[in-house]
């Protein structure tokens, strides 16, 4: 495996103070945010300096019931090849459920959730990764994730899981640090044993980032400070091997470029000291080749069974369904809420204009949509679908307000912009009609 060292993920906020810091030996840069035929100048520059950058995914859902979207894999090897990168990353978890599979309604979560620890899903994402590892032109590396909820009836330990997913598909691993914290917090699992289950010799990097405690849930926010609590997982996975690589995540509030450094000092230095007191050498538990095809069992029945359980749980979360047999009510709240207020976040992002023109009613009126309105295609549909909920709902009195959202979605809700669209003179009619509400 390719020695990293030690990097940063790669932020467009941030991007001035990554080219600039020193030490620096790669970066991170999320997938979905890079366009292949034009990439950020920022990640050009370090290219030309010889710093590599590896793709992050967050919207494949391989551990979905249905199988990878082949466009979604498509765009992920494209980044992977315009960046030169020796690898690309991505999440056990799903992000979507219903559809075909269920004949309901395809629900997104806009989030990473967890898959049940089960050998139904066990089949199903070994069988998915085979599928992007077949789809990709550079090895895969998959990274456990942090979880607020836990699924009832499972079978095996975290370690357990990702242990038998090395052994039957030959994939890397990401592991991140302040996940097995997280998870220790959230659900009473040890890292530790974790650490003592999990191939360690699979290993492609590790991440390391911040988060907040608050009424015993953990939050893995990725905009606090490193804790010491999650530096102790590192320089517990750092004693039983060194990582090829390390890199710090911040995704939001982010602080002086002068505080980043000092977390990737304290990061470096942590894997040293972990390293110094390493016993011996681990011993290869894996291989690195994929089993043939011919291997692996049928999933159809394992994909139907599994889709039908991730579309309950995440109908609960994002449209209010009963909450299926077995789970924590209380913590499906928690996640339900913290599904919501990131849709409101990321929408806020996505059209920022949203924000400005209902000033503060934004994030009240947005949870209210939320509520009834689940995601179905992405952010951008999501943030017209709120504008159209906002002006057809009666939820605006002020004149001026009502004018700028409905001049923003009419602009934005047709294939061309207004002013060249042949359906101007309907428009401008629908306008006048907003304006009389």
């Amino acid at each position: 495996m390719k020695h990293l060292g030690t990097g940063i993920g790669w932020r467009p906020e941030i991007a001035d103070a990554v080219e600039r810091m020193p030490g620096i030996d790669w970066v991170e840069a999320v997938a979905e945010n890079v366009c292949p035929g034009h990439l950020p100048e920022s990640l050009v520059r370090l290219r030309e300096r010889g710093v590599t950058v590896v793709p992050h995914g967050v919207s494949l859902g391989l551990g979905g019931a249905e199988r990878p979207d082949e466009a979604r894999l498509a765009d992920l090897a494209a980044r992977a090849e315009a960046l030169g990168s020796p690898l690309v990353t991505e999440h056990i978890a799903f992000v979507r459920a219903g559809g075909a599979l269920t004949a309901s309604p395809l629900l997104e979560a806009g989030h990473l959730l967890p898959v049940p620890r089960t050998r139904d899903a066990l089949d199903v994402l070994c069988a998915n990764i085979r599928i992007a590892q077949d789809a990709l032109p550079v090895p895969l590396a998959v990274e456990n994730i942090a979880a607020l909820i836990s699924w009832p009836g499972e079978e095996m330990t975290e370690g357990q899981f990702l242990y038998d997913l090395v052994d039957r598909t030959g994939v890397r691993l990401l592991i991140d640090v302040a996940n097995l914290h997280t998870n220790h917090v959230n659900r009473g699992e040890d890292p530790a044993r974790a650490l003592d289950e999990l191939p360690v010799e699979a290993i492609a990097y590790v991440h390391v980032a911040g988060g907040f405690e608050r009424d015993g849930v953990w939050h893995d926010s990725h905009a606090h400070p490193v804790p010491d609590v999650v530096l102790g997982v590192l320089a517990e996975l750092a004693s039983r091997v060194r990582p090829p690589g390390v890199l710090l995540e911040r995704d939001e509030n982010f602080p002086e470029p002068a505080e980043l450094e000092r977390e990737l000092t304290a990061i470096r230095e942590t894997v040293e000291k972990g390293a110094m007191t390493a016993g011996a050498a681990a011993t290869a538990k894996t291989g690195g080749t994929p089993p043939e095809t011919g291997d692996a069992p049928e999933t159809g029945p394992a994909r139907q069974r599994l889709a039908l359980t991730q579309a309950a749980l995440l109908s609960a979360l994002v449209a209010g369904t009963p909450v299926p047999e077995g789970f924590d009510r209380t913590r499906l709240a928690v996640q339900a809420r913290a599904l919501a207020g990131k849709r409101a976040d990321v929408v806020g992002k996505v059209a920022p204009e949203l924000p400005e023109i209902l000033a503060g009613s934004y994030r009240k009126t947005f949870l209210a949509y939320a509520h009834s309105h689940p995601m179905t295609d992405g952010y951008r549909r999501d943030a017209l679908d709120f504008a159209e909920y906002v002006l057809f709902g009666g939820h605006l009195d002020d004149p001026d307000v009502r004018r700028g959202l409905s001049d923003w979605w009419l602009e934005r809700s047709g294939p061309a912009p207004l002013s060249r669209r042949p359906a101007a003179r309907l428009a401008r009619a629908t306008r006048r009609v907003l304006l009389r509400r």
